[in-house]
């Protein structure tokens, strides 16, 4: 029997940088930004893809409740270097009103040869993201739970959703972000592998062919990570309010060791078809928490509160494993105020009848996320808008 695995928990965010007068995002960022970030968090900070974005990542973490202090010290200290330069971080997976291929990619090699190799699909890419790294030491496990844990990707998408608006436009959709990243290959939902080494030749075919340095450059919204013996999960949006960040979190988490269980008791998570999966994942995009998830076994629509409700009965046990109650039943929160998508869209909405012009309404979304990015970690100050 194979030894139950650590499960420890290690989160990724990746922020935006806004200017403060004009609440667009920076087109190059400050000569020391990084460097300042640096030299308070070490290697927990790094630069991303676009200079107006900041990737963090806390360590490994033996608790959600580790990892929350983590983040607070992460958000906190890159707002306080980013505040010190005339900027703001806000934590969404899209910006209300820049314009895409406007950004500067930041001058390193790997990304400049990203920038060759994918052309304007990778200029659009003014996209941030959350990943969690939940740590599964068997590779063999890992590759099995991947398959299985598949199937509550678009539930968390659906509770994480940030990225309501695109270039000025409400875009209909509650994650544009992920129309976005679906332009670029090896994205979406993994592949089915019954083994590690099955998954270790299909990648090799790609190395060895010249597409792909390593592992690192296959994007799907879950993966093994190249790095770290850890089950890797991308789908989500960032979440704005961090207490939404850890609830995705903890979820997904407590999902594995649900998958686990089930496992050592000689029993399996359904596998559904892509296609279902894929229709799930269509409909978290579009709709968030709006519109319900389709139960497969039923056949049938049903409301995102009540899916939920199933979800917690399912990993109760599993909660009270890793004392994280507080952060999952936060979920239920989320649903009765909305996600981040919601509370832009309300504000946009709310200050077009109140008369502002769209432009003002934009950058009142833009103030929303900031606020509410740094919400209980920090105060930040914001100048009136620059026409």
């Amino acid at each position: 029997m194979i030894k139950e695995p650590g499960f420890t928990i290690g989160i990724e965010e990746e922020y935006m940088v806004v200017d403060r007068k004009t609440r667009n995002l920076i087109r190059e960022a400050p000569e020391t930004l990084i460097e300042e970030c640096r030299e308070r968090l070490g290697d927990l900070v790094t630069p991303e893809f676009l200079q107006c974005q900041i990737e963090v990542g806390t360590p490994v973490c033996a608790s959600i409740a580790e990892a929350r202090e983590h983040l607070v010290f992460l958000r906190r200290n890159v707002s306080e270097v980013v505040e010190a330069h005339g900027l703001a971080l806000m934590a969404a997976s899209t910006h209300p009103f820049a314009r895409e291929g406007r950004q500067q990619h930041t001058p390193k090699e790997r990304y400049d040869a990203l920038a060759k190799d994918l052309q304007q699909v990778v200029r659009r890419l003014a996209i941030s993201g959350m990943h969690v790294h939940v740590g599964i030491e068997d590779d063999d496990l890992r590759i099995d739970l991947m398959a299985q844990v598949s199937y509550i990707l678009p539930h968390l998408l659906a509770l994480s959703t940030s990225s309501p608006f695109w270039s000025g436009h409400d875009t209909g959709l509650k994650s544009y972000r992920i129309s976005i990243w679906d332009e670029l290959p090896r994205t979406g939902l993994p592949e089915s592998f019954e083994s590690f080494p099955e998954y270790r030749r299909h990648v090799d075919v790609l190395c060895k062919a010249g597409i792909i340095e390593d592992a690192t450059k296959i994007w799907w919204d879950i993966r093994p990570s190249e790095r770290f013996s850890t089950l890797e999960m991308r789908i989500s949006d960032v979440c704005t309010r961090l207490d939404d960040a850890l609830c995705v979190a903890s979820l997904y988490r407590c999902w594995l060791r649900m998958l686990y269980r089930l496992r050592r008791n000689n029993m399996k998570w359904r596998r559904y078809a892509r296609m279902l999966i894929e229709e799930n994942r269509w409909r978290a995009h579009r709709y968030g928490i709006d519109e319900g998830l389709i139960d497969f076994g039923r056949g049938e629509t049903v409301p995102y509160p009540e899916l939920f409700e199933e979800m917690l009965d399912l990993i109760d046990d599993d909660i009270e494993f890793f004392n994280c109650r507080a952060e999952v039943e936060h979920g239920r929160n989320i649903i009765t105020r909305g996600t981040s998508a919601h509370q832009q869209l309300n504000c946009y909405r709310d200050a077009i009848n109140a008369g502002a012009s769209v432009r003002e309404a934009l950058a009142a979304v833009v103030d929303l996320v900031v606020v509410e990015s740094l919400s209980g970690i920090t105060e930040i100050s914001l100048e009136g808008v620059e026409a």
